[in-house]
């Protein structure tokens, strides 16, 4: 064997090597330890400095998470800084240096933060082993936060109201995306949300979406929207269909909060093999169909009065996607946002945005970040409602922009 096999042999053992004790540690490993292990393992690969950020709840800062050797670092802003490049476009960035670099900190194709890593030349393979432990560190991060407050800590910027804190905790990762299915969401305010929430699933075939909006404010609208979406839950993984899933929301409202609460919802179903979109619509905006740059309308469907007030099982509305679709769920807060002159958000301004962004190659979820900065901005960053929306995309090929 020549000497340079034997020295690349010896080099991948070595690694190997660091890399079984780095998951044998992770087991025992407490999560404010984290950064400095992880640190401490990338010298092992070459790379002097390896620090890790995670973005805060707005998605407006990259905040460093500190440890024990890791060089102190201050927040660094989403636009307009190189690292907030490397988020938004989910893709490595040098910011014109050969010694450092921003790499995307991503579960699935779930944003967390970024990572910024640094060598005397930041070579290609050291590139590729900086992207392959973000990868693994992005999915310590979210096992660690299960069973810990130090990442929630972390990314406040603000006090978060109860009611905030219950709806978080709700959510499931802000966005999903396979080869045949995007699913993204947002919502705002989000350190003070009340009523508004979403919720998917993608099982198999079907995509299930859920976009809901508890009537009234603060704790008990979290309160009403908690058990509403452990119901759709409850009753989606019974596989039950859609108007079953609708009644059985209906009834734990009715029964269990009295006084004419309520909550508008879509309920909406998406076979991914065949394109055929079925949901519910308990009260609640109709959703929009953009298709090849253009803004669909889906056929009349009468809609329904919101959970808690029904009588009866509802219909189901259908429409059939074509390849390439995108549908957007929304609560009545991102189009009734009103600014100071009184003039709505409204649906054109909404469907003219995520064309835009489409046209100007966003990725979905960089889309909704800067959507919600545009229905902030419209009513002067004082939000009179809850707003939150879901796109769902369907064979757009554009699932590759969310990885790196």
């Amino acid at each position: 064997m020549a000497p340079s096999s034997v020295v690349t042999t010896l080099d991948r053992a070595d690694r190997w090597g660091d890399f079984r004790r780095l998951m044998h540690d992770v087991h025992l490993l407490a999560p404010d330890q984290l950064a400095e292990r992880v640190a401490t393992f990338a010298r092992g690969l070459g790379l002097a400095e390896f620090v890790i950020y995670l973005v805060d709840y707005e998605q407006r800062s990259l905040l460093p998470l500190r440890g024990e050797g890791v060089p102190l670092r201050q927040e660094l802003a989403v636009d307009g800084s190189a690292a907030g490049r490397c988020y938004r476009q989910v893709t490595p960035v040098d910011a014109g240096r050969t010694d450092h670099r921003w790499v995307p900190l991503l579960d699935g194709v779930e944003r967390l933060g970024v990572v910024e890593v640094s060598a005397p030349v930041v070579t290609e393979e050291l590139g590729a082993d900086a992207v392959a432990l973000a990868s693994l560190v992005a999915e310590l991060v979210v096992v660690s936060d299960t069973y810990s407050d130090i990442f929630a800590q972390l990314r406040r910027r603000k006090t978060m109201s109860l009611a905030a804190e219950i709806q978080w905790e709700l959510l499931p990762p802000l966005t999903f995306a396979s080869d045949r299915v995007v699913v993204t969401g947002a919502l705002e305010p989000a350190y003070d949300i009340g009523g508004d929430s979403f919720d998917y699933a993608v099982n198999g075939p079907l995509a299930e979406v859920l976009v809901l909006d508890a009537v009234g404010h603060g704790l008990p609208a979290a309160l009403l929207a908690t058990a509403a979406i452990g119901t759709y839950r409850h009753a989606r993984r019974e596989m039950r269909d859609l108007p079953d899933v609708a009644a059985a929301m209906n009834r734990v409202i009715a029964e269990n909060f009295p006084g004419s609460q309520f909550a508008t919802a879509a309920i909406a179903r998406l076979h991914l093999d065949t394109g055929q979109l079925r949901w519910v619509n308990a009260g609640h905006p109709d959703p929009l169909v953009l298709r090849d740059g253009a803004l669909v309308r889906p056929p009349q469907c009468r809609p329904h009065p919101p959970l808690g007030l029904q009588h009866g099982k509802p219909e189901v509305c259908e429409m059939q996607l074509h390849p390439g679709d995108r549908v957007l769920f929304y609560t009545d807060g991102i189009v009734e946002a009103r600014s100071p002159a009184g003039e709505f958000f409204g649906e054109e301004r909404l469907a003219d945005f995520v064309l835009r962004a489409e046209a100007t190659g966003d990725p979905a979820p960089e889309t909704l970040r800067r959507l919600m900065r545009q229905v902030l901005e419209h009513q002067s960053d004082q939000l009179q409602d809850d707003a939150s929306i879901v796109v769902v995309e369907w064979l757009t090929g554009d699932e590759q922009q969310l990885q790196v």
